[in-house]
């Protein structure tokens, strides 16, 4: 595995800073750290974010990072009380802004 770099150190802080129930996605989560894209915060978390509550990182329409990880979500995600619409965490309620309550 390759050494972790700068930016994947400031993308596992941050998620690692993300509170029970709430969540961010891909691109919020370079547009908070202010570099970066989706893409490259998937990478890192395909890269390294086993070890961070990986779960509460979901794609813009709130659905799970890849469709073999549902399962393990939506276990997640109940027992944290994340708000839902069916099988996705539903981002007008669930969304972190990376400070405090959710994005409007």
């Amino acid at each position: 595995m390759e050494p972790v770099n700068p930016f994947a150190e400031r993308v596992l802080d941050l998620v690692e800073r993300i509170p029970p129930g709430k969540v961010m996605a891909y691109g919020d989560i370079a547009e908070y750290l202010g570099e970066g894209g989706p893409r490259q915060v998937g990478k890192v978390m395909s890269t390294w974010g086993g070890g961070v509550p990986w779960w509460r990182v979901v794609h813009a329409d709130g659905t799970a990072a890849a469709p073999d990880h549902l399962r393990q979500c939506l276990a997640h995600w109940r027992e944290e009380g994340t708000p839902l619409r069916g099988e996705r965490a539903d981002m007008r309620l669930a969304r972190w802004d990376g400070r405090s309550g959710d994005f409007q």
